[in-house]
């Protein structure tokens, strides 16, 4: 058996906590201890963050005692959200969720460009993943091989009620989760579009295995941008390299869960 997903004792507790990492960060950074704001954003491709400081939007939180990474906070809707940007791949992506929980986060959103598999007939460039396919490792240590990673169900009923709908600017969708992007072969794409996956990515199952583990609530969006640059041209992802649509999606999504009642 693949050392991979053997020697893995899910219901014993991890001996290394987020929370007292944090507490010897801020030991020795001297900051101190306070709480970050609970809705905060995973930026992997950092153009948001870029965005957000390019316009002088944002500022650099200092209640994050996190060694790895930076969080600025920003206002949308009258209300502080944390971004932290560069988050790539689903090791890192968990390794920074965790510490977010612990630090006053109650709702993550991750939004990452991801490639197309299958084309979609909807004409909406942001997919809210639902089921990850486990094509990565990070998520074998929190769940075994035979369970699903998806999202959790309760926001699952909260945002996938307006799919249909003219105003929503996302569509429901199964992901590939790789953490080899540059080993995405024809055969592998090939068996991935069999499987009806509308995207790859690199951070959407882990999250969500987490997410199914701990009871945290996160969201996982793709932002539907390549054909993993087959084409000349790929990649353009907008306005301010998306950043404006992505905002809006963002807006949309609060609105929807209302998420002044996690504070």
């Amino acid at each position: 058996m693949a050392e991979i997903i053997s020697n893995k004792y899910y219901r014993e507790e991890s001996v290394f906590l987020p929370e007292n990492l944090l507490r010897e960060a801020r030991r020795q950074k001297n900051l101190k201890d306070c709480r970050i704001p609970s809705v905060c954003l995973l930026d992997p491709d950092g153009d948001l963050a870029d965005y957000l400081a390019r316009e002088r939007l944002s500022v650099k939180n200092s209640c994050w005692a996190c060694y790895h990474s930076s969080l600025y906070s920003f206002q949308l809707g009258g209300m502080e959200l944390g971004i932290i940007p560069c988050v790539v791949g689903a090791p890192y992506a968990v390794l920074v969720a965790e510490q977010l929980f612990v630090s006053g986060c109650e709702l993550l959103i991750s939004i990452t460009s991801a490639g197309i598999i299958n084309k979609s007939h909807f004409d909406k460039r942001f997919a809210l993943i639902t089921t990850a396919i486990r094509d990565e490792g990070t998520s074998y240590h929190y769940m075994s091989p035979d369970e699903s990673s998806e999202i959790n169900e309760e926001l699952r009923l909260k945002l996938c009620l307006t799919d249909k709908l003219m105003d929503s600017p996302y569509f429901e969708a199964m992901s590939w989760t790789t953490d080899a992007p540059y080993r995405e072969t024809q055969t592998s794409i090939g068996q991935m579009q069999k499987l009806n996956a509308a995207c790859v990515e690199m951070e959407a199952s882990a999250l969500y295995a987490l997410s199914r583990v701990k009871g945290y609530s996160i969201i996982c969006f793709a932002h539907l941008t390549n054909s993993m640059a087959q084409n000349e041209g790929d990649f353009e992802k907008g306005d301010e390299m998306g950043s404006v649509d992505t905002l809006n999606l963002i807006k949309y999504v609060l609105n929807l869960l209302n998420p002044k009642k996690l504070n």
